[in-house]
């Protein structure tokens, strides 16, 4: 077996280089990305809410509509090796973040643990901590949802 046939394929191909399944794969299912970002027009910081995306289910930090969302979800952004690589407010705990960094995935990947549930139990999820969807809250309220945990890596996490 060669050196590259034992080791996990985020460390041995490139973004670019990934199959479909591996890139999808790549995705912890944290929901990070899909709750609503607001952008400081002053100083183009991105802020975090605890509201999410209106296909965003809170319970279960997946999609209603995977397949869809981004015709459904006109600012649905899509991840490609390039966006990656380019996009400042992907969360420090996001796979595609780490590898295209030329880091390894953390302890809680589900690509590590095997499990789907170790991102929940790590508490980098979003379940349980999105107050609302998009659709529930009027748009001059969003900055009063305003929360910095999405840019912080939680304390079990870091075990």
């Amino acid at each position: 077996m060669t050196k590259n046939e034992s080791q996990p394929f985020w460390k041995t191909k490139t973004l670019e280089e990934l199959s479909r399944t591996e890139w999808e794969s790549l995705c912890d299912g944290c929901g990070r990305c899909c709750l609503v970002k607001l952008e400081d027009e002053d100083t183009g910081d991105i802020h975090f809410t605890s509201i999410g995306c209106k296909l965003l289910d809170g319970r279960t930090c997946q999609c209603a509509d995977y397949k869809q969302r981004r015709r459904r979800v006109r600012d649905c952004v899509k991840l490609t090796p390039d966006a990656v690589r380019s996009i400042k407010w992907l969360p420090p705990t996001c796979g595609y973040r780490l590898v295209a960094e030329g880091k390894d995935l953390k302890w809680w990947h589900p690509l590590v643990s095997g499990s789907s549930e170790t991102v929940h139990e790590a508490g980098v999820s979003v379940k349980g901590k999105v107050v609302a969807s998009e659709t529930d809250v009027p748009v001059e309220m969003f900055p009063d949802f305003i929360v910095s945990w999405p840019n912080k890596v939680p304390k079990v996490a870091k075990k």
